[in-house]
């Protein structure tokens, strides 16, 4: 059973940077793709993820956080990143790691999910 746990999540400023981490474990194929979901207060978990890394490294973001978000992983460490920069108010939202040994890329339909973690941009 794949688990994943978040971290990283906070409050800060407009403007302001946060990094997300998600340490997997579990799962014994060495080929996994990974992404983040985000739920913003009052709403549905998007159906879209904000941005997807798949089995050979490529990434894929959501136009609301290209050029601001960056998605990596760290293999020899079973953890997935999510650098968050000039973050903005409208990006407050839990937010979701979620895999799958099939499915890859912002719409896919990822069958493992961790409990989330929340962040907070203040105006």
């Amino acid at each position: 059973q794949v688990q994943l746990v978040e971290s990283g999540g906070g409050s800060v400023q407009a403007g302001g940077s946060l990094r997300l981490s998600c340490a997997a474990s579990g799962y014994t194929r060495s080929r996994i793709c990974m992404g983040w979901f985000r739920q913003a207060p009052g709403k549905e978990r998007e159906g879209e993820g904000v941005a997807a890394i798949d089995f050979d490294g490529n990434t894929s973001y959501a136009d609301a956080v290209k050029g601001r978000f960056t998605i990596s992983q760290d293999n020899a460490k079973n953890t997935l990143y999510l650098q968050m920069n000039s973050l903005k108010p409208e990006d407050t939202a839990m937010y979701y790691c979620a895999a799958d040994m099939i499915g890859c890329g912002l719409s896919a339909e990822y069958n493992y999910w961790g409990q989330g973690t929340q962040v907070t941009v203040s105006s």
